[in-house]
């Protein structure tokens, strides 16, 4: 399976290849944390989740944050 990361700044959006959703999660998180904006991981079927929501997903815990976002768009 194949994810996409991206993650921009005012300027600039930058977009990286992961083979594994671990290490896709792990460059998310820590993009985040670093104060980039708007990081997504994007799965091979096109969906896209934040790295707290999808963290969520894969280790538990209700989604707060993408129902959020639904209500909000």
């Amino acid at each position: 399976m194949s994810f996409t990361v991206s993650a921009g700044t005012a300027s600039r959006t930058y977009s990286w290849q992961h083979g594994s959703l671990l290490s896709a999660l792990e460059q998310g998180l820590s993009l985040t944390t670093s104060g980039l904006d708007d990081v997504r991981i994007v799965d091979s079927e096109g969906r896209s989740h934040s790295p707290a929501a999808l963290y969520q997903r894969v280790f538990g815990g209700p989604v707060v944050e993408e129902a959020a976002q639904s209500r909000a768009a």
